[in-house]
């Protein structure tokens, strides 16, 4: 049987701990134990041979190489086409075009029209920061964008700035005059508190196009505002003529013809509201106050002739006014643009 001596303080001072559990367990083996009912294993053993010691490797904490890796694959970014960014605000999914209108403006930067449509959709989203920033990005890149100079002015309007929103629809009446320009002039003009300037503003836009439903619309609601009911009925009936399924216009025409003494045609009219948009509450209060007086119900106006007489009115004044007024002031035909909504 072979002997092996096997001193563990010499194995310890030669090889190491772990060397040494390494030897014992090797001699163990060789000298035939660890059957499990105490026989030998074999009937020949090799002689051990020498074992080397180990080698040590010393490695500083923490630098233990990582495993390695799978690259992952780079993103890939796919640029976004105008015309997809353009169909999602036609969608009226603005959210979805500020977004897409973003990534276009960073891929195309120099583009006006891009940061045009960006500001409009952030203003159709209500932000308006993101949509003044885009407007101002875009006339950085052309001065003359009229339609960016409108979009502008509109934002300045509604956050409370129509001063600052008159410059801007000055620069753009240099280039462009139009209804809309005195339409948004008349917007202004009434925030800063000068009603009777809004209104010629607004006579102004109609006279330029008597289709104008938003001009329309809006000096009638001047007119209520100024306690002038019968003068405001000619023009909002003028536009519910071409936009009858518009709520606030209806109601607005209502809210004059009620006044007045019309009570039949505003019941009507609060009718017609509440059918063009069921969730109306103003015109809903206003249908049930006149259905509740129960009187009066069958005093209605000729609607299309007093539309017609406003009409002749404007007519009459149209060629000493229109001339007289300097173009100070327009706004843009914007894709999906409407004024906000004014109501009694």
């Amino acid at each position: 049987m072979l002997t092996i001596r096997l001193d563990r303080e010499w194995l310890s001072q030669r090889l190491g701990d772990a060397a040494v559990i390494g030897v014992l367990t090797l001699a163990y083996l060789l000298s035939g134990c660890g059957g499990s009912d105490g026989s030998q294993r074999g009937t020949k053993v090799a002689e051990a041979q020498p074992v080397p010691p180990p080698v040590a490797v010393t490695v500083a904490p923490g630098t233990l190489p990582e495993p390695a890796r799978t690259p992952e694959e780079p993103a890939v970014t796919i640029p976004v086409s105008y015309e997809d960014a353009e169909a999602a605000f036609r969608e009226r999914e603005f959210d979805t075009a500020v977004t897409l209108f973003t990534s276009y403006v960073d891929d195309k930067p120099e583009n006006a029209w891009g940061h045009f449509m960006l500001g409009l959709s952030a203003w159709k989203a209500g932000d308006p920061a993101t949509a003044e920033s885009a407007f101002e990005a875009a006339l950085e890149r052309d001065p003359q964008h009229v339609k960016s100079l409108l979009g502008l002015s509109r934002v300045l309007i509604e956050t409370g700035r129509p001063e600052e929103a008159m410059e801007e629809i000055e620069l753009a009446a240099m280039i462009d005059s139009s209804a809309q320009v005195f339409r948004l002039r008349g917007r202004a003009l009434d925030e800063m508190g000068r009603p009777d300037d809004a209104a010629d503003a607004y006579l102004a836009a109609i006279a330029r196009d008597d289709t104008d439903v938003w001009a329309l619309n809006n000096l009638g609601y001047l007119y209520i505002r100024g306690g002038r009911e019968d003068a405001a009925i000619g023009p909002l009936a003028r536009a519910v003529e071409f936009a009858p399924d518009r709520a606030v216009f209806q109601n607005n025409l209502g809210v004059a013809l009620e006044r007045v003494g019309y009570a039949g045609s505003a019941l009507e009219a609060y009718r017609a509201a509440l059918a063009a948009d069921s969730t109306f509450e103003k015109a809903r209060v206003n249908l049930d106050r006149v259905e509740s007086r129960g009187v009066d119900l069958d005093i209605v106006a000729d609607l299309p002739r007093l539309a017609q007489d406003f009409l002749d009115d404007v007519v009459a004044w149209r060629r000493p006014v229109v001339p007289d007024i300097e173009p100070t002031d327009s706004i843009g035909a914007v894709t999906g643009d409407s004024e906000p909504d004014s109501t009694q």
